[in-house]
């Protein structure tokens, strides 16, 4: 996490280009993890266990977020008014104990050990509390995409931990989800192209 940077911006921030093909490629790849994967990913819309507890985005997820939200409030005003104002009182319970500067929304990277245990109980402000459902789910962060099914990082291949009951290792590996690498070039390219820079929460990029 990096604590350089200015206020969120609410303007209209362009995305970069491949950022649209990345989330196209994340969708397909899902798509297939699923298929091979059949009732050993349980992950379903009402399903909100990882939608519980706060976690750190880049700015990149912060403008997807952003975008979403713009167009929700074009096509159906009513819920982006419901999620601006969840967003907003979640930031008014989140920014007394706050680990970085309540005032930017900007994660403090020195906090980190405070981080691990602040607000896991927090609810998504994207999450609708009466459907289960999340209002921005096209522009969710890379986070949500990847949650879920095999992934692979330096601690080895990750699964939520309501999935793939009864599977083995072999069989889990065998529906590892392909993540590119061009995520972290992208998000350094729109942090030179934006100058917006530094890790946030969802709620703080949503709280306009």
């Amino acid at each position: 996490m990096q604590s350089e940077g200015a206020k969120l911006p609410s303007g209209d921030t362009q995305l970069p280009f491949r950022d649209a093909q990345l989330i196209q490629i994340l969708d397909a790849a899902l798509a297939d993890t699923a298929r091979r994967s059949g009732d050993w990913l349980v992950c379903r819309p009402g399903c909100t266990q990882c939608c519980i507890g706060v976690f750190a985005i880049d700015q990149l997820d912060a403008a997807r977020l952003e975008q979403g939200l713009r167009e929700l409030t074009v096509n159906d005003p009513e819920r982006a008014h419901a999620v601006v104002e969840r967003a907003r009182r979640s930031v008014k319970r989140l920014s007394q104990e706050f680990p970085g500067d309540p005032a930017t929304g900007l994660l403090d990277p020195a906090q980190e050990t405070r981080f691990e245990d602040f607000a896991n109980d927090e609810p998504c402000a994207a999450l609708d509390p009466a459907t289960g459902h999340c209002d921005l789910y096209r522009a969710r962060p890379m986070t949500c995409r990847v949650f879920g099914p095999p992934v692979r990082s330096e601690e080895g291949l990750g699964v939520c931990e309501l999935c793939y009951h009864g599977a083995t290792e072999e069989q889990i590996a065998a529906c590892e989800m392909p993540v590119p690498g061009l995520g972290e070039e992208l998000v350094e390219e729109f942090e030179q192209s934006s100058g917006r820079r530094g890790h946030t929460l969802v709620a703080f990029a949503l709280a306009r």
